[in-house]
């Protein structure tokens, strides 16, 4: 009899849990919840977060001589020839945390799927230029392990011979930018070219060209071929097909950031930059520089003291620091050094600015440098005025106040026609003055080709003093964290310092 109660009450718990089971698995299933993740919106993430940090003001545009303060503390960097490595790290953290580490879930994510094989070459083209920026500014740098923490359990991959990833970066660009299909589905969620096929390739090709270019010094053969594939598979082609990542209220440019907040009143145009601009008589100097005649502090740089006017700019030299520039500014015939010439943060560099990553404009000048080194077919001036016209052109897309009118443009080019005898030094300072704000690359065609000539900022901060500033250094979290690879770099590489060469620029 007790048996017989114990399986009656075991039939009735087994009921019961049954029936309490009975759909719990969609009770317990979050309706709204993501499941899985677009990866065009990876692509994009990594398109907006490829915009420059600040601290491209710091060291690019300063070791170029564009943007110059004379300020110390957390300012100090290309200025005073110092090491700075809160700002050194910018673009490694930018780029490593929020661009390629997307890009590579964006292919991986892609690649099973045959239809979007449009996406995966995208996001390959944009994975390549976000690690020439990186190796271009550190030299040798995680590459072929990089982003595989999470796949494949690397977190300390090693770095990669500078030479090596050039190399693959040219095979990735070629391949990626031949695979692009029009026939195939198109990815119109992109938010840089809406996924039109033809100006992803472009992209892809002008990119092509400048790595080849980026080897002019180091390896002419291999830089000639790279070019010559480029050019056969067709670069941008008009402003139209710029590469540029859009800014707004929500998503600001941090340049434009930077200038319109904290440091409004600290950064200055470098007198190389405008009196290159004043002595030409170069019509863009009205549309990027701003001066705040008279004024003596920050609170009266004001509307009513800006004057864009290129008769009245004034670059602040370099070498001096806050104590010094103010004999300098006095020297100068100014009320002070906030007197001296600004980007114009009201048009220019506005926190909606757009930022150019790759132009048409720089496109046609290496295509011009290319040509007058016969290393394609085609008129070396041609390209060289296209290039010259094209960021002219250009100025209007940051604000119509900046716009440059075309009897102004065909002024200039007729003064300045291209002279063979000096063509790669005309070039390349044209290159310099085009990618302005773009520092980055203006950096790295500096030192790639050695134009525009200028002189080395004085001020004694280096171990080699008289020299330029040639990388950046590796941040203190990799060398905390991944230090026997850091380690390995530096002694393949050479020294962990701002003088150390990287493998293009031997």
């Amino acid at each position: 009899m007790k048996n017989i109660l114990m399986l009656g009450l075991s039939l009735v718990l087994a009921a019961v849990t049954t029936s309490c089971d009975k759909g719990y698995d969609e009770m317990n299933t979050n309706k709204t919840a993501i499941t899985t993740l677009n990866p065009a919106f990876l692509l994009n993430n990594a398109v907006l977060n490829a915009s420059f940090p600040g601290g491209i003001l710091v060291y690019d545009l300063g070791i170029v001589q564009q943007i110059v303060t004379p300020n110390s503390g957390v300012l100090a960097g290309a200025n005073f020839n110092q090491d700075n490595r809160n700002v050194t790290q910018e673009i490694w953290q930018r780029y490593y945390r929020t661009v390629t580490r997307h890009t590579l879930d964006a292919i991986r994510l892609a690649s099973p799927d045959p239809a979007r094989s449009n996406l995966v070459n995208m996001a390959r083209i944009w994975q390549a230029f976000s690690y020439m920026v990186l190796t271009d500014t550190y030299g040798d740098i995680p590459y072929f392990e990089a982003g595989m923490g999470f796949s494949d359990q690397i977190l300390s991959p090693k770095y990669d011979a500078q030479e090596l990833i050039y190399k693959d970066i040219i095979k990735e660009l070629k391949e990626a930018s031949a695979a692009l299909d029009a026939s195939k589905p198109i990815e119109t969620a992109d938010i840089l070219y809406t996924g039109e096929i033809s100006k992803w390739k472009k992209l892809g090709y002008s990119l092509l060209l400048r790595a080849g270019m980026r080897l002019s010094k180091v390896d002419p053969a291999l830089a000639q071929q790279t070019a010559l594939a480029a050019f056969q598979g067709g670069v941008l082609a008009s402003n139209a097909d710029n590469s540029v990542v859009r800014h707004n209220a929500n998503y600001t440019n941090a340049l434009g950031g930077t200038l319109n907040a904290t440091e409004a009143n600290n950064y200055y145009l470098a007198a190389p930059f405008v009196t290159y601009l004043k002595t030409t008589n170069d019509p863009r100097l009205k549309s990027i520089a701003l001066r705040y005649v008279g004024a003596t502090s920050g609170p009266q740089q004001v509307p009513a003291r800006g004057v864009s006017d290129p008769a009245v700019q004034i670059g602040m030299p370099l070498g001096f620091d806050n104590n010094t520039i103010t004999a300098r500014a006095t020297a100068d015939g100014l009320a002070s050094f906030y007197d001296y010439s600004q980007l114009d943060r009201t048009r220019l560099a506005k926190q909606t600015s757009p930022m150019y990553l790759v132009t048409h404009s720089q496109t046609q000048l290496l295509l011009a440098e290319a040509a007058q080194r016969g290393w394609i077919e085609g008129s070396a001036a041609t390209f060289f005025e296209a290039g010259v016209r094209a960021h002219m052109a250009q100025m209007a897309e940051y604000d119509a106040g900046a716009a440059i009118d075309a009897a102004a443009i065909d002024k200039y080019i007729t003064d300045h026609p291209f002279v063979p005898a000096s063509a790669l030094e005309q070039i390349n300072t044209q290159y310099w003055i085009s990618s302005l704000m773009n520092g980055p690359e203006a950096f790295a065609n500096f030192r790639r080709s050695g134009f525009p000539t200028l002189t080395p900022n004085p001020f004694p901060g280096k171990a080699i003093t008289g020299s330029f500033i040639r990388r950046l250094t590796y941040p203190n979290s990799e060398i905390s964290v991944n230090s026997e690879n850091v380690n390995a770099a530096i002694a393949r590489m050479g020294k962990d310092d701002l003088d150390t060469r990287v493998w293009w620029d031997k």
